[in-house]
């Protein structure tokens, strides 16, 4: 490979790499600010979204310029296709994110105990798989990026688990209703990121192997 095209890719990869890294942190840290009632924690998420958002503009721009520079070909291609799609996917990871944090300062206002529902073990899931997605192209493990889009039908599944607790919690006691549509609406954020999270690894796999698995999982 061209020294130039070696360093280019590089500096492409530390900036997605490290835009996955705010992603992350901003997902745990939403669901901590939810957990602790901690308002402080919630508002910093929101903050530093725009970290995240210029992160995206830049990385865009740095791989139309690759593509316009180098005209790469091959697996050169193929990977930085994958990481401008990852990086849309980062980014909508980082507003989820945020959504969560607006929905817990609403909570503040009307507590609700979320460990009494799914919520933990979900936003375990989900975290692992967004991390997960990524260390595979990290590492080059197809399998590792294969095993996130098993996992997908799990979160889907507690997602409609928690929509029954908390409906029945909503029938048992009317003045829980905005608490307990702010609590699914949550879960069905966190079942986003795992949405996305699923799209990443699918995009690794493209990048890895030039496999387009998208829509038919059950072909790979």
């Amino acid at each position: 490979m061209e020294k130039g095209i070696e360093v280019f890719l590089e500096s492409i990869k530390e900036k997605l790499l490290y835009m996955s890294s705010l992603a992350s942190k901003a997902v745990q840290n939403s669901v901590k600010g939810l957990l602790e009632n901690d308002e402080k924690v919630a508002k910093s998420v929101i903050e530093e979204d725009k970290y995240i958002n210029n992160l995206e503009v830049e990385i865009d721009s740095l791989g139309l310029e690759f593509l316009a520079r180098y005209q790469p070909e091959a697996s050169d291609l193929r990977f930085i296709i994958a990481v401008l799609r990852m990086n849309t996917d980062i980014e909508r990871i980082g507003d989820y994110a945020v959504n969560i944090s607006n929905a817990s300062l609403y909570l503040l206002e009307k507590p609700f105990n979320a460990t009494l529902i799914d919520i933990p073990y979900l936003a375990e899931i989900c975290s692992r798989m967004f991390e997960d997605s990524m260390n595979s192209l990290i590492i080059k493990d197809v399998s590792l990026a294969k095993s996130v889009l098993e996992r997908d039908e799990k979160v889907d599944n507690i997602c409609d688990q928690i929509f029954r607790e908390m409906l029945t919690y909503m029938m048992e006691n009317p003045k829980l209703i905005s608490r307990g549509i702010q609590l699914i609406l949550i879960s069905r954020h966190l079942e986003r990121v795992a949405d996305h999270s699923t799209n990443i690894a699918e995009s690794s796999i493209f990048a890895l192997e030039g496999k387009i698995v998208k829509h038919h999982f059950e072909e790979i």
